[in-house]
C-alpha cells in the first residue's frame, strides 16, 4: 500500500502515555526500536494493509504548558525510562509535532484534573456546543495543514469522575438542544471531545474509564456520520491478568471465594485517581468483569493508592482465594509490576493503525473486534482474554485486502 499520512490528535497530549507513544512512533518509523508490544507486529496481521508507523503525523490537545520532548525527558528524568540516545535521535519528530499542539478546551472542569493545568491559553467554553466548535477548528486545521488522510482522535486524558446519564443522552434529538445550554452539562468533556471528533467525520478511541463515546446519543452520532469508536479504559496490568487467569478457575471448575486487588501506582494519573471521585470510575471498570467471567460473584475488593515516589511504575498485588476437590480451601497469589505508559503505548499504536483500516474499511459504530485491548469494551459483554482475542483474529481472517 502507497505511504498515506494518518494524524494521531491526542486529548491530554503531553501526559505519559501520549508523549510515549510519539517516541515510539519516531523510534520505530526511524528502525531505532524492535516492536515488542505492538500486537499488530504479529504475523496474524501481515496480511492487513495497517498503515506504516511513518505514516502517522501526531498532534494533540493539552491543559498543560509542555510539548513532546519535553514530557519525555520529564518522564525519563522521573522514571529512568527511555534511552538518551533514542531521545537524541528521536529529538526532530518531537520538536515538529509539537507545533501541532493546542491549548484544551474545557467546559465545567473537574477539580482535581484543572489542578494540573498551567497553560495560561486554556480556552474555557459556555456551552457544550461552543467547546465542540473550538475542538472541531483545531482538528480541520490539523487536517489540513499536514494534508492527512485519515484522522484518528485518542483519549489519553486523566480520569474523569463518573457522569450518571440522563434521557437527554438517549438519543441525538434529545442531545442537540441540551448541547446549547450553559447547564447542567448535558456531557463530560470526554463525551464533548468524542461528539467533537465524530460529527466531524473522525474516529475517536477511549484509552480511559471517562464516559466518552459510550453514551447512546453518541454512538447514534458516529452511525449517522459514517465513522468507527472503541473504548472504554485500556487493559495493561492487573485487570489483563485477571482476564486471564478468571477463564483457569471457571474452566477447571475451581470456586474463587475472594479475590484481592490492591494497585498502587505514582504519576499523573495516580494523583488525579488519588480524587475519590475520579478513583470510582477506575473502581468500576477494574471490577466489573469478574462476574461475568466466573458466572457468579465471590467477595470481592479492588484498591488503587497514589504512592508519589513510584511515579510511572504501578505494581499491583492479588491474592485469590479458592475451592477446590473436597472443599480443600487453596490460595493463589501474583504480583504484575510495569511502566503505565510503556504498557500503554504500544497498544495505542495498534488501535490507531486498526481505527484507521476500519474507516477505510466503512465500518461504523463500535468496533467489537478491539475488546482484547479494554477493560470495559463497547458493546461487548465477553471478558475473557482468550475469547476476546480470537474475535480479533477472526476479524483479520475477513479484513484481507
Amino acid at each position: 500500500m502507497a505511504q498515506r499520512r494518518v494524524g494521531l490528535w491526542f486529548i491530554g497530549a503531553c501526559g505519559g502515555v501520549a508523549s510515549t507513544s510519539a517516541l515510539g512512533l519516531s523510534a520505530l518509523a526511524r528502525g531505532l526500536t524492535p516492536t515488542t508490544g505492538l500486537v499488530t507486529a504479529l504475523p496474524l496481521f501481515d496480511k492487513l494493509e495497517l498503515d506504516e508507523p511513518a505514516s502517522i503525523v501526531v498532534g494533540g490537545h493539552d491543559i498543560r504548558q509542555a510539548t513532546f520532548l519535553s514530557a519525555v525527558c520529564e518522564m525519563r528524568a522521573r522514571a529512568n525510562v527511555f534511552d538518551e540516545r533514542t531521545i537524541a535521535a528521536c529529538a526532530s519528530d518531537l520538536e515538529a509535532w509539537s507545533n501541532n499542539l493546542r491549548p484544551g478546551v474545557v467546559y465545567k472542569p473537574n477539580s482535581a484534573i484543572t489542578a494540573l493545568a498551567d497553560r495560561a491559553d486554556v480556552r474555557q467554553a459556555r456551552t457544550p456546543r461552543e467547546a465542540i466548535t473550538q475542538i472541531q477548528a483545531d482538528l480541520r486545521a490539523f487536517k489540513t495543514s499536514q494534508n492527512l488522510d485519515q484522522l484518528i482522535v485518542v483519549n489519553a486524558a486523566s480520569t474523569e469522575p463518573p457522569f450518571e446519564a440522563s434521557a437527554e443522552q438517549e438519543s441525538l434529538e434529545k442531545l442537540l438542544p441540551a448541547l446549547e445550554r450553559p447547564a447542567p452539562a448535558a456531557l463530560p468533556t470526554s463525551s464533548i471531545y468524542a461528539f467533537a471528533a465524530m460529527d466531524a467525520g473522525f474516529p475517536y478511541v477511549n484509552m480511559t474509564p471517562s464516559r466518552g463515546a459510550t453514551l447512546p446519543a453518541l454512538d447514534e452520532l458516529a452511525r449517522k456520520r459514517g465513522v468507527p469508536h472503541a473504548g472504554q479504559d485500556l487493559k495493561t496490568g492487573e485487570t489483563l491478568v485477571k482476564s486471564v487467569l478468571a477463564p483457569l478457575f471457571a474452566r477447571r471448575n475451581l470456586r474463587v471465594l475472594s479475590w484481592v486487588g490492591h494497585n498502587i501506582l505514582g504519576n499523573r494519573d495516580g494523583q488525579v485517581l488519588n480524587d475519590p471521585e475520579n478513583k470510582a470510575s477506575k473502581l468500576k471498570s477494574k471490577d466489573a468483569l469478574l462476574a461475568e467471567m466466573l458466572g457468579y460473584k465471590p467477595q470481592s475488593i479492588v484498591s488503587i493508592e497514589y504512592v508519589e515516589s513510584l511515579d510511572d511504575w504501578k505494581t499491583a498485588w492479588d491474592h485469590i482465594h479458592y475451592e477446590g476437590f473436597l472443599g480443600t480451601k487453596m490460595t493463589m497469589q501474583f504480583t504484575w509490576q510495569g511502566c503505565d505508559s510503556l504498557l500503554a503505548a504500544p497498544l495505542v499504536i495498534d488501535l490507531v493503525r486498526l481505527t484507521a483500516l476500519a474507516q477505510r474499511r466503512s465500518e461504523t459504530g463500535t468496533m467489537p473486534h478491539l475488546a482484547c485491548f479494554f477493560k470495559s469494551p463497547i458493546g461487548v459483554k465477553e471478558h475473557d482474554f482468550g475469547k476476546q482475542f480470537a474475535m480479533l483474529e477472526e476479524y483479520t481472517k475477513t479484513s484481507h485486502g
